[in-house]
């Protein structure tokens, strides 16, 4: 991984508890709130001032406007949330270049597994432990933000074992 253990260690605290607070929100409103996405991004500005060269700060901070540009693309399409768009533009900076791949193959899992494990609840008896979820009342729409929180999350996490 390209991601540093480094960067993982000091980023995992402050991210872990945004990515579960993303996950949990999406599942009971469908919506990312944006202090959310602002304190993800201000944890990216504030702390990787302090593990990256600057350089490397300044380019991965460029994606965060990148994937917003796109995600505001998708959302006008309607192929994508403006919650999830925000959400993955701040989480952009995180993900360092070289391990995009790995990254698309841990998002392409866990998309499943979330979706999987969201549909089972649904539709069983484990639905009773949250029942005024809004996202059991949504149809064929999933809450995209249990899977982007857990990827980033995953991927920093196991940028504390495998990172370069």
């Amino acid at each position: 991984m390209e991601l540093t253990t480094s960067e993982a260690w000091l980023f995992l605290p402050f991210v872990l508890p945004i990515c579960i607070w993303v996950a949990w929100s999406d599942l009971r409103a469908m919506k990312i709130p944006n202090k959310a996405v602002v304190t993800l991004a201000l944890v990216f500005v504030v702390l990787g001032l302090f593990v990256l060269p600057w350089p490397d700060y300044l380019w991965r901070l460029s994606h965060l406007a990148i994937v917003l540009v796109v995600g505001i693309v998708l959302n006008a399409a309607g192929a994508m949330g403006a919650g999830d768009a925000k959400f993955a533009a701040a989480a952009a900076p995180f993900i360092a270049l070289g391990d995009l791949r790995i990254l698309m193959v841990l998002f392409a899992a866990n998309l499943l597994a979330a979706y999987v494990t969201h549909r089972l609840a649904k539709y069983t008896g484990l639905r009773r432990l949250a029942p005024d979820w809004k996202s059991w009342e949504t149809g064929s729409d999933f809450p995209m933000g249990l899977s982007l929180g857990a990827t980033l999350a995953l991927y920093i996490a196991l940028g504390t074992y495998f990172g370069g």
